[in-house]
């Protein structure tokens, strides 16, 4: 008979965590009322490592659900408002000075949390924008001479008004192309907006939910999604969407040939792989199908996509484009 220490030890059953994904779900429910695909969205992002930009009217629960989202994860959430007069220092932090011990001490700024909600991110000049691209990218931040890693998981949730542009700063391409996923959240449906009218009347009303993941959990769940399989003909149907971003002509779409500037980049397959197979496994599927690349095709091209100026002065739009794209390229 072997010793204890040497026996074998059979491996451990994977962990099911889609109950506590129906969980946080519900959870989210109890303070969030018709902004489940917006969850949904946040969940991919951060499930897969990707930021997310939210565009959407002011009022529509955007940094509600974000803070909402983490209570019920247990992660540290930061909130800045971007503003003109906003310093790279203010959103990483910097060096003070302390007289009593005669050396500069480092004072941490609100970046470094798990998840942080970039709000109104146009209206901050370069010099701030150049700051959060380095910790979006390679989560880290400088300051002074020494750089800092980021508390995982780390994710950049940014929102900007469509409506509003006066005083705002258009965001770098290579920056906008480093969000995951650009999401547009829209007005709620009646019976939605009732329900949160009659909850935001009670004074009485507590946003009280109750921590549901942990970030093992999380980072147990990014595991499993990254052993989601797709297929080879579903991995060249992905790129063979991104090139139509690109060269929409040579995809039986001549009437947007002249209307694109700049198609997708890589970063957009990258995405659209990740994303996939995220959906396909909140979905509960060990496997993708071309409806989970359908799904957020359009959350992750329409913001890599560059119109000319002509077509906009035409009324074309990214999603007019993207719909067509989903239409003519076949899975072959």
């Amino acid at each position: 008979m072997l010793p204890a220490s040497d026996a074998p030890v059979s491996p451990a059953a994977p962990v099911d965590y889609h109950p506590l994904i129906r969980q946080v779900f519900a959870e989210m429910g109890k303070v969030v009322v018709g902004q489940q695909p917006l969850l949904s969205r946040l969940l991919i992002g951060l499930f897969t490592g990707g930021h997310i930009l939210l565009e959407g009217v002011p009022g529509l629960a955007k940094t509600l659900t974000i803070s909402t989202l983490a209570k019920v994860l247990h992660l540290h959430f930061q909130r800045v408002q971007f503003t003109p007069d906003l310093l790279p220092s203010d959103l990483v932090g910097t060096m003070i000075y302390n007289q009593n011990q005669s050396v500069f001490e480092v004072k941490k700024g609100p970046i470094f949390a798990n998840l942080v909600l970039a709000d109104e991110i146009n209206r901050s000049p370069a010099k701030v924008q150049s700051a959060l691209l380095e910790a979006m990218q390679e989560r880290q931040v400088t300051i002074g001479d020494t750089t800092y890693p980021l508390d995982l998981p780390f994710l950049v949730l940014a929102t900007q008004n469509p409506v509003e542009q006066e005083g705002t700063y258009p965001l770098p391409e290579a920056q906008v192309d480093r969000f995951m996923m650009k999401v547009h959240v829209d007005y709620l449906k009646k019976a939605d907006e009732l329900e949160v009218m009659r909850r935001m009347a009670n004074l009485s009303f507590v946003e009280d939910v109750q921590p549901i993941l942990t970030k093992a959990d999380i980072f147990g769940i990014r595991q499993q999604i990254n052993q989601v399989q797709i297929s080879d003909t579903l991995e060249k149907y992905l790129i063979e969407l991104v090139f139509a971003t690109r060269r929409p002509a040579d995809y039986d779409l001549p009437e947007f040939a002249q209307a694109v500037q700049f198609g997708a980049s890589p970063r957009a397959s990258i995405a659209l792989h990740r994303a996939s197979k995220a959906v396909a496994y909140l979905e509960g599927r060990d496997y993708v199908l071309p409806e989970d690349i359908k799904e957020v095709a359009a959350d992750v091209l329409n913001h890599r996509i560059l119109l000319t100026y002509e077509a906009e002065a035409d009324g074309i739009r990214t999603q007019d484009l993207i719909e067509a794209i989903l239409r003519k390229v076949p899975i072959s």
